[in-house]
């Protein structure tokens, strides 16, 4: 699967990456079809949205529309093509790379990690809240929580470091599990219609219900929840085949589509907006609709979901400190692998970067209100969704620069007409900055301020991209002379 670009007029010596020939050496070729469809949806269906979205009435089906045609599919053809061009680890830091450089290649992996390590810690949060779902009484200090996410973080880390196989057939049963919770969700509305209740909530969209800027923020919960696309592909050498990539994309996108709408829908006929609860609104829906008792089993089975996604997180993400290593932009032990042929020093890395933020978010609070892991948890969401929104654009910007930069390979891997292609790009790039600018006009919840929104987003935000500017310049100085040193074994990550 490694691209061959010999002959391209497009490439020169800083174009080239170490890893895209020592990475394959390091890790095996483990991942199929059903894998790659799995890590999607673990990455980018992540169902509580279902729940947030509710608070925009039935401009929801809206925004979702929207957000389907302008962000996922769209992505969806980018990254097939960009992915059968340079099936290589890494995904965005290596096609942006080979586009336009070592600093925006930097950059694009660097906004595509950082929120893998909060989505981590969301991941936790969130199983603290479906766990409040089924026992309200449960972790209510902070500290609490606190230790629940630090949990959830290293049992992501220690299989993390296992045999990759073994990993990904534990991820793999636990898909299972969630589709049985996705179905009994979308039920639910049936029983609770054929039980002769009426629709907790009206459908009918009226124009008030897309007017005001405070509504259309939705358009961003939309985007974030469809946010992930490429990150399977950060494991591009670990790929048995390049038709994984194209099945991946297909059904993980007809996976995800069909799931959010079913899950909507089913939440809104049978909870009230006004009890509506912003992330486990999904488990309400059950526990209203079927039974109370039935409901806690499924938002049980959610909280073994969740902890399961956080391990696909970790692994998935890590791979893009694990090509930052071979590239010597961090430390060059990031960049070898363990004797399971898994990058384990950057899994524990970023652990424990994840780890040192839980920390900063719940130790030092004595006491917070019964919504404090609500609003971390929509706070944390608010932020990844502007980060790795500035990723995404990159994204979408690379199938014009990868074309001119590489334009025999681009027309040889080419399966989408280009008028299709630069289309996606175009559209693409437009719904990433509106629903970062979008997500600024109003909360998410209205257990927020704005002011107070904005505040806590903004800062993240900012001191997020600061640290990944502040780790390039620092990465260039003497670089050159680590990477005349990484022409040996030991350096290059063969321990």
């Amino acid at each position: 699967m490694a691209a061959d670009m010999t002959g391209e007029p497009g490439m020169t010596p800083e174009r080239t990456m170490i890893s895209e020939t020592v990475a394959p050496t390091l890790v095996g070729r483990v991942l199929n079809s059903f894998d790659l469809v799995v890590i999607f949806v673990a990455l980018v269906l992540f169902i509580p949205n279902a729940s947030t979205v509710q608070f925009a009435g039935p401009a929801a089906f809206v925004f979702w529309g929207l957000g389907f045609l302008t962000f996922l599919i769209p992505g969806g053809f980018v990254t097939a093509q960009l992915g059968r061009m340079f099936p290589e680890e890494g995904s965005l830091y290596t096609w942006t790379h080979k586009a336009l450089g070592s600093f925006w290649g930097f950059f694009a992996g660097f906004v595509a990690w950082w929120p893998g390590v909060l989505v981590m810690i969301l991941s936790g949060s969130l199983v603290v809240s479906l766990a409040q779902s089924i026992n309200s009484s449960l972790f209510t200090k902070p500290w609490q929580q606190g230790l629940i996410v630090l949990a959830v973080l290293w049992f992501s880390c220690l299989l993390g470091t296992l045999r990759f196989r073994l990993t990904q057939s534990y991820v793999n049963v636990q898909f299972v599990l969630y589709s049985f919770c996705l179905l009994m969700i979308g039920i639910s509305g049936f029983v609770w219609l054929a039980g002769g209740h009426p629709a907790a909530n009206s459908f009918a969209l009226h124009g008030s219900a897309l007017t005001g800027w405070g509504q259309w923020t939705f358009f961003s919960t939309v985007i974030l929840a469809l946010l992930g696309i490429e990150v399977p592909m950060n494991m591009g050498a670990e790929i048995k085949s390049e038709r994984s990539i194209k099945r991946y994309l297909f059904w993980g996108c007809l996976v995800v589509i069909v799931a959010y709408l079913w899950a909507t829908w089913s939440n809104m006929v049978v909870v009230p907006v006004a009890k509506n609860n912003a992330t486990y609104g999904i488990i309400q829906t059950v526990q209203i609709a079927i039974s109370h008792t039935f409901g806690s089993v499924v938002g049980f089975i959610l909280v073994l979901i969740f902890i399961s996604d956080t391990v696909v997180y970790n692994y998935s993400f890590a791979r893009l400190m694990f090509v930052s290593g071979l590239e010597r932009r961090l430390p060059h032990q990031f960049g070898q692998v363990n004797r399971n042929k898994v990058p384990a020093n950057a899994v524990i890395a970023q652990t424990v970067i994840a780890s040192i933020a839980t920390a900063i978010i719940y130790f030092p609070i004595q006491s917070a209100s019964s919504n404090y892991a609500t609003k971390v948890y929509l706070v944390l969401l608010a932020a990844v969704t502007v980060v790795w929104c500035t990723s995404m654009v990159l994204l979408f910007a690379d199938v014009f620069f990868v074309r001119r930069a590489f334009p025999q390979k681009f027309r040889q891997v080419q399966r989408t007409p280009w008028a299709l292609l630069a289309l996606c790009g175009v559209v693409g790039v437009i719904a990433d900055a509106a629903a970062v600018v979008l997500l600024f006009w109003a909360p998410w919840a209205p257990i927020f301020t704005r002011g107070g929104w904005a505040l806590a987003v903004g800062t993240i935000t900012v001191a997020s991209i600061a640290v990944g500017l502040v780790i390039f310049f620092v990465s260039e100085r003497g670089r050159g002379a680590r990477l005349q040193r990484a022409a040996t074994p030991a350096e290059a990550g063969l321990t």
